[in-house]
């Protein structure tokens, strides 16, 4: 036998045990673990670089997910009023002064509220929209709430995420509706698909369709009978061979900008699955992160890293076709169907990603360092909420629930902060008292300190998810003096 030739059939044969390896294991994802009534506090359980130390600022939160800070430096935090698990609170900017909590403004069942900036003695928030569609919110340090820009897709997988404002423009990011453009019974299980059996992906542009459609089983009927479904049409509504779909804005899957004073919603950039958060670094160059496409639903895809991104005008990032700007071919599931485009022609070049980040990881919140006595000046931090297994797939170890870094320039990732010991994974899982699920990450006005929002202990058991109310808290990173 040739060398070649052995070398082949060696790797066919390593491939396909590893196939079934991972196919015979248990998911032993981070929320896959009893956690206990009352979170436990204890900042020796996090391993930071040398030379940092932290500390707790607040305690107690229901659902956080982003911070901010006045001219004055007082910083705020957002509650999301909402929790996958279709868990339903109510929506609050709170100010915190040491450590007590102060409510400044409580909004409307359609949570979450996803990410909050301040600018010119005003707050702007992105509502996501889950009950009746996205908003962008101007909040008055009294309390008044006022939408500037309303009707936003929001109300299915993904939401209104964001915002950060350039220009005296808001920018934000739209989610789409779907893991992967198509509608099916893992959306039942979100719980929206009851609620709006009618949503669907909306195109930024005219796509032309490949006529694929995909079988499943049909929640909306008890799970009788069967239904096809095809891309970026309403569950159970067939996609015909060169179908054109108009596009329209506002769209799924998309950064979008309104000038601040309000008005009607512009496309900047497209063909992202869910751009979560958005940060300007020292260039001002806009950049975000977009968690990737999950092994669930019609069209499932497999190992798809979270990705950062530099957002440039008129770009197609590659949903629902690429990820981490390749072909879908290339994350075919083991033992799972054949993936192929959906569309027939590409609306234009997939970038080269900034980073890529690890598959399930939830790469969330996004920050740039600005001060060199802070260090790593220049670069991203990134909070990674951690998996969401076995849901979105399945994980032999839990990825996430730690803070990284990134080099823009290389590409490089390291971590920043992460529970002590020999295993990662979430302080409810590990049994201490370090970081749960960090959601999002917020430089201090000085750039000394470094604030993450830790969204508290989030549970994935026998198929439920199940978010712990009251156990969010918020860490203060900064130099040793």
């Amino acid at each position: 036998m040739g060398r070649s030739l052995f070398l082949f059939l060696s790797g066919l044969l390593l491939t396909a045990s590893l196939n079934s390896c991972y196919s015979t294991r248990a998911s032993k994802g981070g929320g896959q673990t009893k956690a206990p009534p009352v979170r436990k506090i204890d900042v020796t359980d996090i391993v930071l670089p040398a030379g940092y130390r932290i500390e707790l600022v607040a305690q107690g939160l229901t659902f956080p997910t982003a911070m901010t800070f006045d001219e004055k430096g007082s910083p705020y935090v957002i509650e999301s009023g909402y929790s996958y698990g279709e868990v339903w609170t109510h929506p609050r900017l709170l100010r915190i002064d040491k450590g007590n909590l102060t409510p400044v403004a409580t909004g409307e069942k359609n949570g979450p509220w996803t990410g909050v900036t301040w600018h010119n003695g005003q707050f702007y928030v992105s509502e996501g929209g889950q009950m009746s569609g996205g908003k962008i919110l101007k909040i008055s340090p009294e309390g008044k709430i006022t939408a500037i820009a309303e009707g936003l897709p929001g109300m299915a997988d993904h939401h209104t995420n964001g915002p950060v404002i350039k220009d005296n423009y808001i920018y934000f990011g739209v989610g789409t509706a779907t893991n992967s453009g198509v509608v099916g019974p893992d959306n039942a299980e979100f719980g929206w698909l009851k609620r709006h059996p009618d949503l669907h992906d909306i195109p930024c542009g005219d796509i032309i369709l490949t006529g694929a459609n995909f079988e499943s089983d049909n929640p909306l009927s008890g799970n009788t009978g069967k239904a096809i479904t095809g891309p970026y049409k309403a569950f159970n509504t067939a996609a015909k061979d060169n179908e054109v779909v108009k596009g329209t804005v506002p769209c799924t899957g998309a950064i979008l900008r309104v000038p601040l004073a309000g008005g009607k919603p512009e496309l900047v950039a497209w063909g992202l699955r869910n751009p979560y958060a958005l940060a300007l670094d020292q260039k001002e160059r806009l950049f975000a992160t977009e968690n990737g496409a999950d092994d669930r639903g019609s069209r499932p895809l497999w190992g798809c890293g979270d990705v950062l991104w530099e957002i440039k005008p008129g770009a197609w990032y590659g949903w629902p076709d690429y990820a981490e700007g390749k072909p879908v071919n290339y994350f075919k599931a083991p033992g799972g169907p054949e993936l192929h485009p959906v569309l027939k022609q590409q609306p234009g070049t997939v970038p080269k990603p900034v980073a890529v980040l690890a598959v399930h990881s939830s790469s969330n919140g996004l920050d740039f360092s600005r001060n060199s006595d802070f260090g790593f000046t220049g670069e991203a931090f990134i909070a990674q909420f951690g998996d969401m297994a076995p849901n979105v797939g399945k994980v032999l170890k839990p990825v996430g629930f730690k803070v990284v870094r990134v080099n823009t320039e290389s590409g490089v990732v390291e971590t920043f902060a992460v529970n002590k010991g020999r295993n990662n994974g979430p302080a409810s899982r590990l049994g201490n008292g370090g970081l749960e699920r960090p959601v999002s990450v917020k430089f201090s006005p000085d750039g000394k300190s470094l604030y993450i929002v830790d969204f508290g202990i989030l549970k994935m058991i026998d198929g439920a998810t199940i978010p712990q109310p009251n156990t969010g808290v918020i860490w203060k990173v900064s130099i040793n003096q």
